[in-house]
């Protein structure tokens, strides 16, 4: 759920559902430590839940819950209602409703509020943890997952070209920096500050993509979305873009005999408000 902005970009669902695998992977990881919750059957929210293929792990986890997957992307929502909206099996529900990470505040308790590969879209989202504990029941759990990997080449390389002389003027700007989040003990700080029970940590997947260009594949359904969406209207630059993009992608992760490795670092975290 990215925030608005003048660059906000415009999102492709079926390009993002191309990697669902490797992307599930993390939230799985980070519900895996979220604990028991207090109420049952319990509220829970999923902020930026795109086109809803992880917020149905939710209602496995947590059968009898009601859910609601927030998101401000409406190609997004759509894809997640046709595909996921309604009962489900448990006796719970799952909806869909358009809210803006930057804006959104609990207006009733929640056992879980939960985000997964987000938070690095919104500036300062550190600040609106506050709201969103406050928004917990007693015992309830904010747990989110950022990318950790915005110094690593895919991330780097794309900044650089971006930042060069003859892109500069079209796509300055547009891309987030390292500072998009903060470093693990950042985020434990904050939200021990909140009177939270807090674990943080941070894991490194080294997924095996496969395909030709799979690295690039990977990333234009993600952190390349500002770049494509700002040369939308100029598809000859946004080739030569990629073709750029591409040559030093294919030199940064050269392809072995079985696929092609990305190194994919993610930080987490759990926090749960005191009972």
């Amino acid at each position: 759920m990215p925030a608005h902005s003048a660059h906000s970009p415009t999102w492709d669902p079926g390009q993002y559902l191309r990697h669902a695998g490797h992307r599930a992977r993390p939230f799985a990881d980070l519900l895996a430590r979220v604990p028991d919750l207090p109420a049952d059957p319990p509220r829970i929210a999923d902020l930026g839940c795109g086109p809803g293929n992880v917020t149905v792990l939710l209602a496995g986890r947590w059968p009898t819950a009601d859910i609601t997957g927030y998101d401000n992307s409406q190609e997004m929502l759509d894809k997640a209602v046709v595909d996921h909206a309604g009962p489900t099996p448990g006796g719970g529900r799952l909806d869909f409703l358009t809210a803006d990470a930057r804006t959104w505040t609990p207006t009733e308790p929640y056992d879980l509020i939960v985000s997964n590969a987000t938070l690095q879209w919104v500036p300062g989202h550190v600040d609106r943890f506050a709201d969103w504990t406050a928004g917990l029941r007693p015992g309830g759990t904010f747990a989110f997952q950022v990318p950790g990997n915005f110094s690593a080449p895919s991330h780097r390389l794309m900044r650089d070209l971006a930042g060069s002389a003859h892109w500069r003027e079209r796509l300055g700007g547009v891309l987030r920096h390292e500072d998009a989040v903060l470093a693990p003990e950042a985020y434990l700080e904050r939200l021990t500050s909140l009177g939270c029970a807090a674990d943080v940590w941070e894991t490194t997947y080294v997924h095996l993509l496969t395909g030709e260009d799979p690295v690039l594949d990977w990333v234009k359904g993600t952190g390349l979305r500002p770049v494509l969406t700002a040369l939308a209207d100029e598809p000859r630059e946004a080739e030569a873009f990629l073709t750029e993009y591409r040559a030093a992608l294919r030199e940064a992760y050269p392809a072995g005999p079985h696929g092609t490795p990305f190194p994919f670092r993610r930080i987490f975290a759990v926090a749960t408000k005191e009972a």
